[in-house]
């Protein structure tokens, strides 16, 4: 009982200081990525603070939960009593320290539980970084950093670089690892994105699973790079609704030890990815 209170209040302690933030939103998506032999569905919610503490110091601090299901379409999988269900709650806290007018820090701590029904401190990792922001013009500006985080299905130390550039009044765009985007926005409700992201995430699972007499793995591991086109339309002034459509490569669902090692590895072909979200932000 008293591990629950714990981790509970790890997890909502952003909720807790909402009177102090400065604004909020929150988010709804719902997802699916169909392929050939497995299909995913995902189910998101999401929180989201923020701060501008001075005219130096901004602080963003956001919590989310998701819940993945994957449907077999073959039965020639290692166990058929397979559970397919796996919940991700994480907590992600920003801050952002601008030195002077070229120049900023950012860090970030993430507090993540990937699990399958029962959520432990086994469940829980620690993950984020650190980077600097260098504007070099009044348009553009580079990105250079180092995180611990799970892009391709496992704890690792990556680098992070990103160059951001506005190509115009209507167009922004940022090239770079992880995580790449052009977008075009044609007036103030609509905005048009093209991305491209290297994704992915871990869940520890309930149970070891046997896959064979001497084979044996605790994880459920995804990843992928995502490209996708995305519409997002300012309904009023607070609703904003978005839909995605794009095309996942060089998937991977696999089984796992604690090391990331694969242990068992599902086939998953490469295939379409469909999302629709909601956004409410005052």
């Amino acid at each position: 009982m008293k591990l629950k209170y714990f981790t509970t209040l790890v997890f909502m302690i952003s909720i807790l200081k909402i009177a102090a933030q400065s604004g909020y939103s929150l988010e709804l998506n719902l997802k699916t990525i169909p392929t050939e032999e497995i299909t995913k569905n995902e189910t998101g919610i999401g929180f989201s603070f923020y701060s501008n503490l001075d005219s130096k110091n901004k602080i963003t601090n956001s919590i989310s939960y998701k819940n993945s299901s994957l449907n077999f379409n073959l039965d020639n999988y290692y166990s058929a009593d397979n559970k397919t269900n796996y919940n991700r709650i994480e907590n992600n806290l920003e801050f952002k320290h601008q030195f002077n007018n070229k120049i900023a820090l950012d860090l970030e701590l993430k507090t993540i539980a990937g699990f399958e029904s029962s959520l432990g401190f086994s469940d829980v990792g620690f993950f984020g970084g650190a980077g600097i922001h260098y504007s070099y013009s009044e348009k553009s500006s580079i990105y250079l950093g180092a995180k611990r985080t799970t892009l391709f299905g496992k704890a690792e130390v990556l680098p992070a670089i990103a160059l951001n550039s506005k190509l115009n009044a209507k167009t922004d765009l940022t090239v770079g690892f992880p995580y790449s985007k052009i977008q075009y926005s044609n007036n103030e409700r609509n905005i048009f994105s093209l991305t491209n992201a290297f994704e992915g995430e871990y869940y520890q699972l309930d149970q070891a699973k046997t896959i064979s007499s001497n084979l044996s793995a605790s994880r459920m591991s995804f990843s992928q790079m995502t490209t996708a086109l995305e519409y997002e339309r300012n309904v009023d002034s607070n609703w904003f609704m978005s839909f995605q459509a794009g095309y996942q490569f060089n998937k991977k669902y696999t089984l796992t030890d604690n090391r990331g090692t694969t242990k068992f590895n599902f086939d998953a072909n490469d295939g379409y990815l469909f999302n629709i979200g909601i956004k409410y932000k005052p």
